[in-house]
């Protein structure tokens, strides 16, 4: 596997685990938050622990930050927000019985 592949796996699986415990730690602080999104500039770091064969351009910090913003910020929000919707038991609310939510889940024919 080349090493940019695996330094893109690296970075998708650090956004995961920073959106599980940003999840957690929100359900208790609003903090929780800005904690799991300042992980991202933790990955440069974990990335040289982890991976034996950095790329040369990754080697910077700011240049490891900047090409996994992207990866990163998207598995963080996800795993953040699928954690703490889940921690909360968030339960949707029928403001309209014509709504498709609403006749999926009572069983109500489609057909007016």
């Amino acid at each position: 596997m080349k090493p940019e592949n695996k330094f893109s796996l690296m970075v998708y699986g650090w956004g995961a685990l920073s959106g599980v415990v940003s999840g957690i730690v929100s359900l208790q602080n609003q903090a929780g938050w800005i904690i799991g999104f300042l992980l991202l500039f933790m990955i440069p770091y974990v990335a040289k622990i982890v991976l034996k064969d950095i790329p040369e351009e990754l080697q910077d910090p700011r240049t490891a930050i900047r090409h996994s913003l992207g990866g990163f910020f998207l598995f963080w929000l996800y795993f953040t927000l699928l954690v703490y919707t889940i921690s909360t038991g968030f339960q949707p609310k029928f403001y309209s019985n014509q709504s498709l939510l609403y006749r999926i889940l009572n069983n109500v024919s489609a057909t007016g």
